[in-house]
């Protein structure tokens, strides 16, 4: 099973960062990980794919936003992270 792309970004010592990447680990699933504790290019990266964003982290799953940290665990608990990760 090939798995659409996955980008999170997040920021050194965050807590949620570190939930979301626990849960797409358990999943099995490959995902580009972008650190913009410093800001630079990754953060206007961010900011232009999801303009409303200001939190890390923020997941996307090929072009779906998921959002942040609770929203991808209730894609889990409603059983539809595996169906977007299979998409």
């Amino acid at each position: 099973m090939t798995t659409p792309t996955i980008d999170i970004y997040t920021k050194f010592g965050c807590g949620f960062c570190v939930r979301a990447k626990h849960l797409l680990d358990s999943k099995n699933v490959e995902y580009n990980e972008y650190d913009i504790t410093m800001g630079g290019p990754r953060r206007e990266e961010m900011m232009s794919r999801a303009p409303n964003a200001r939190t890390v982290p923020q997941i996307f799953v090929g072009d779906t936003h998921v959002g942040g940290s609770d929203e991808l665990a209730a894609l889990e608990r409603s059983g539809k992270l595996d169906l977007l990760l299979a998409a």
